[in-house]
């Protein structure tokens, strides 16, 4: 027996309840339906934020919002002079779900849990009885004549219109590519630098500000770095992996890495610069005081880099050992031997093509009724609540367009 729907939503995340939900509040004759192929529903916004929900950025203006997605900068103008951070934030509140702003301007609901936004979705969705059908894994859509028919596993459904908000599901990329949609391959996008250095590993947990680049290409990132167990992370090398997704993949996450631990300063000043403290501290230990609010077992590190002896006054420095520090501060380099990725927050670079939709409506250019909204697009941005804010702005304007027609 087939299930009939006007509207059904393939992908029971984020992206997939915002529609919903903003379809059935502006059109509630409508008959909504989301199916999601897993037990339960929003599983990756309950482990996002470290479980506290990045629900979005402090950036309210959209031409300086789409600066933060390496891909779908041009594309996310439109959607986000409709639907931008002010309005995710007014839409919550609306909903009974005040968010607050931290001092990096990323926002999270005030209880700092996941757990308030997937009961907010959840409590609305029942409001306006969307039904919510769980292990339900796609096999195969077919156009018909009045819409669109869906086969899973174990059962048949139909639909007006179709929602995909699977995110980077590659049997959806699949089975829409065999519908003749352009599919850009993915590639990871947001992971962290496998350094096999026991002397650096051996710091971990240390954060520092830092300026990373990867030699012999234009990529360049800024922020701070985490040392770890593993090699490097932290936002500056998660901005990189994000900006260089592509090229690295094709390097095959086989590159130089260079860290300025001094971010803008160049290796001559700071040649100067020490020399400065060698006259200033002639008689003081080089191993005692961190100049440059190093951590102490990150300057220990450096001057061991740099062979200085551990009982050094700053007066017995030579040229040599002088030039050396310089480097080491402000071009320290590093081979790259692979990445890690979070694989419960994973994020791709890659999906549906974006010449393929329209983004004044989020329709497909290729098939009729049929809308993408969220990670499905080849949208991604760098951490800080801006992959949320895609969802919501592109679901809102899919939503939008599907209640009014």
């Amino acid at each position: 027996m087939v299930q009939n729907f006007d509207v059904i939503l393939i992908g029971g995340g984020a992206a997939g309840f915002f529609t919903a939900i903003n379809i059935a509040e502006q059109n509630p004759k409508l008959k909504i339906a989301i199916l999601e192929r897993g037990r339960e529903v929003l599983t990756k916004v309950k482990i996002s934020g470290g479980g506290r929900c990045n629900v979005t950025h402090a950036c309210f203006i959209p031409n300086e919002l789409v600066k933060f997605y390496p891909r779908g900068e041009k594309e996310l103008k439109g959607p986000f002079n409709q639907f931008c951070s002010g309005d995710t934030i007014e839409w919550f509140a609306k909903h009974n779900v005040n968010l607050k702003i931290e001092d990096d301007g990323r926002m999270f609901p005030d209880s700092d849990s996941s757990q308030t936004i997937i009961d907010c979705f959840l409590k609305l969705a029942k409001k306006h009885q969307i039904q919510i059908i769980n292990s339900q894994t796609v096999q195969a859509i077919f156009k018909a004549e009045d819409g669109w028919k869906i086969d899973t596993q174990n059962q048949n459904y139909k639909a007006q219109k179709l929602v995909f908000t699977t995110g980077s599901n590659t049997k959806i990329w699949e089975m829409l590519q065999n519908h003749q949609h352009k599919i850009i391959e993915p590639v990871p996008s947001l992971f962290t630098f496998n350094i096999k250095d026991k002397k650096l590993t051996d710091l971990m947990g240390i954060a520092t500000p830092a300026t990373v680049k990867i030699i012999g290409t234009k990529l360049q990132a800024q922020g701070p770095l985490l040392i770890t167990h593993w090699g490097v992370s932290g936002p500056a090398i998660l901005r990189l992996s994000a900006w260089g997704a592509r090229d690295l993949a094709q390097l095959n996450y086989n590159f130089n890495l260079q860290i300025n631990w001094l971010n803008d300063y160049e290796t001559s000043e700071i040649e100067e610069e020490i020399k400065t403290l060698k006259i200033e501290n002639a008689k003081k230990t080089v191993y005692k005081k961190a100049p440059y609010n190093f951590p102490t077992r990150l300057w220990h590190y450096f001057l061991q880099k740099a062979e200085i002896p551990t009982q050094a006054n700053w007066a017995d420095l030579n040229k040599k050992n002088i030039q050396n520090l310089a480097k080491i501060l402000t071009a320290d380099e590093y081979k790259v031997n692979g990445k890690s990725t979070f694989k419960d927050e994973f994020v791709t670079a890659g999906g549906i093509d974006l010449k393929e939709v329209n983004f004044k409506t989020m329709e497909s250019k290729v098939l009729p009724n049929v809308y993408f909204a969220g990670e499905i697009l080849n949208i991604d941005a760098i951490t800080g609540g801006f992959n949320f804010q895609n969802a919501w702005s592109t679901s809102y304007i899919a939503a939008q367009h599907i209640a009014n027609n």
